[in-house]
């Protein structure tokens, strides 16, 4: 979409309106490209210099879709392709004319007879301004006595195409985005204005057997034919509700119906060419096999959320335990050891929380990072005296990056907390956050007395560092470095990661 849109910006003086309602051409159109067995192009009008800077206007292809249900009359994309002269005359009446022009004899392309048609896109309805073109160019490589399906389709086509002329197709309630709902491969239902059936291709009746509608449909009301064999007799309703406000002019309405073990899709269109009722055009796709892939992502996805929610459980448990075992200790070393484990079990029960309630693997890790300092500051009594707070975003993370960041920047913190501010000084510890395009940098910063001199953090012993550069290092594929302020006073941790890594699991 945003090639489109970008294309006719650049070369055409289109405003936004009439921008997005091509827009929601493009997103309805294969569709229509489908029924017609024809490729479709959009044209708008350019200017463009010739010759001793003479301007003339040009028709410029903007958008290409192909059909899916026969075989395309381009072998060759025709976006950027600019027609003027003889080529562009059908296009040129359907531009200035505002109707519908169909050449009477087949044009060559090569080797290949096309039958093209010119349909003007118009919107804002029958008094609105004619935008651009609608190419439907149709391949007569294999000329053949059309079947019932292809007559049902082609004139579905011919109304789709007589709507687009009125500037009724596609609503100014459709979506922009192709949708993901039934195609006309999926199933094909025609409608008459008072619902009743009048043609059914092959898939479609193929999907009411699933349902558990058998024998001869045709003449049929559609509300009666699903009515007996839903599980859910709200889903008949709202299928016939759907239908006939489609009937009416409505927008396009998609209803899922359930029956006999299986799920069909249905998506109802209005057929309204020169403001004339003609009823509905239903697609329909059999969804039983989607669904059930469906529930067992969720089932899934439930089970991962109760694993993570026992794991955050069992380290709160456990961080407990150690809280417990801390206050019985008597000696000082001891005691600060079994601190320290419980607070890297707490941080990475924080993980696990926010995976507990997300939606898939990923995290949050601003909330993660918001909470993690109020406990810290808590555990370590710096509350009041210490001012903590985060700089920047962090994004959301996956929860393997999540769980190693977590302890690194708890170790960060705590060792700033503990080092900066000795004898119960008062001070400021932020987390900021630079994510750019591919890199993570996460500085910890402090305004306390400031590294001791000649102090090489290689070097160090200090247990809390060398889990900081072997999670950087090994889990992270990053790098860590402190720093001293100018002046002496002030600490800054440095991780430095690329967001693309894939951390390793295990050993």
């Amino acid at each position: 979409m945003s090639a489109l849109s970008d294309l006719i910006t650049s070369r055409t003086s289109l405003g936004d309106a009439e921008v997005t309602h091509l827009q929601r051409l493009v997103g309805e159109w294969q569709l229509l490209s489908d029924l017609a067995f024809a490729d479709l192009l959009i044209w708008v009008p350019v200017t463009v210099l010739e010759g001793d800077a003479d301007e003339v206007t040009g028709l410029l292809c903007v958008a290409q879709c192909r059909p899916t249900t026969g075989p395309t009359a381009y072998q060759t994309d025709q976006v950027g392709v600019l027609l003027r002269g003889e080529r562009a005359t059908g296009l040129r009446v359907a531009l200035t004319e505002g109707r519908i022009y169909r050449e009477a004899e087949p044009d060559w392309e090569g080797e290949l007879p096309l039958r093209r048609e010119a349909i003007p896109i118009r919107t804002g309805g029958a008094d609105g301004a004619v935008i651009a073109v609608l190419g439907k160019d149709a391949s007569l490589a294999s000329i053949r006595t059309p079947s019932q399906l292809e007559l049902a389709y082609l004139q579905s086509a011919a109304d789709l195409s007589a709507m687009v002329a009125d500037g009724t197709f596609p609503g100014p309630d459709a979506g922009i985005e192709e949708g993901s709902g039934p195609r006309v491969g999926d199933g094909v239902i025609r409608l008459e204005p008072d619902g009743t059936l009048i043609y059914a291709s092959p898939n479609a009746l193929s999907a009411f057997n699933r349902l558990g509608i058998k024998g001869s449909v045709l003449g049929e009301p559609i509300s009666a034919l699903t009515s007996g064999v839903t599980d859910d007799p709200f889903d008949a309703r709202d299928l016939a509700t759907a239908v006939t406000a489609a009937i009416e002019g409505g927008r396009p309405a998609s209803i899922e119906v359930e029956g006999g073990g299986a799920a069909v899709l249905f998506r109802a269109l209005p057929l309204r060419p020169r403001g004339e009722t003609l009823g509905a055009l239903l697609l329909l796709q059999d969804v039983t096999e989607l669904r059930r892939r469906d529930r067992q992502i969720m089932s899934k996805d439930a089970t991962i959320r109760e694993i993570h929610h026992r794991v955050k459980n069992n380290l709160q448990t456990v961080a407990a335990l150690l809280r417990l075992q801390a206050r019985r200790v008597a000696a000082p070393e001891a005691r600060l050891a079994l601190e320290e484990s419980m607070r890297r079990v707490s941080s990475i029960a924080l993980v696990h929380e926010t995976l507990s309630v997300s939606l898939d693997e990923s995290v949050d890790f601003d909330e993660i990072v918001d909470r993690l300092l109020g406990m810290l500051a808590d555990v370590a009594g710096a509350r009041g005296r210490i001012a903590m707070k985060r700089t920047g975003s962090f994004g959301v993370l996956p929860a393997e990056v999540a769980t190693a960041l977590v302890l690194v920047i708890t170790e960060l913190v705590q060792n700033a907390i503990e080092h900066a501010f000795p004898s119960g000084g008062e001070g400021l510890v932020q987390v900021v956050a630079d994510r750019q395009r591919g890199e993570l940098n996460v500085s910890i910063e402090d305004d306390g007395i400031g590294l001791p001199p000649n102090f090489g953090s290689e070097d160090s012993d200090r247990l809390g560092l060398q889990i900081v550069r072997t999670l950087v290092s090994a889990e992270l594929a990053g790098k860590v470095e402190l720093r001293g302020h100018d002046g002496g006073t002030g600490t800054a941790a440095v991780v430095t990661m690329p967001l693309g890594h894939k951390p390793r699991v295990g050993g």
